[in-house]
């Protein structure tokens, strides 16, 4: 499910032109898998739905996402890093199904 959707390229070029590269920030997700890690850890809310980023460099255009692993790491809830780690296996497949 698309939540947001933020063109970061349109304020980009505001002071250096139209030719800076395209910038898009995706706010994205599933709120089941949501409503599940927020279950076992409420902080999760702040961290979920998660942002993915596609932007043209000089080498490209890229695909950025932070793991869902990373930012629920530090509670130590087994239960929710489990829910995390399957989510961040879905995001990684499917910008690698993207990119392709």
């Amino acid at each position: 499910m698309m939540f947001a959707e933020f063109d970061l390229g349109t304020i980009l070029r505001r002071g250096t032109g139209a030719k800076t590269p395209k910038s898009m920030r995706f706010v994205m997700g599933n709120p089941l898998i949501m409503k599940e890690m927020v279950k076992h850890v409420p902080d999760a809310g702040s961290y979920a739905p998660v942002t993915v980023l596609i932007d043209e460099r000089f080498d490209g255009v890229h695909l950025s996402y932070d793991k869902m692993e990373s930012y629920l790491l530090p509670y130590g809830c087994a239960q929710a890093l489990a829910v995390a780690r399957d989510l961040d296996a879905k995001i990684t497949t499917l910008l690698r199904e993207c990119a392709s």
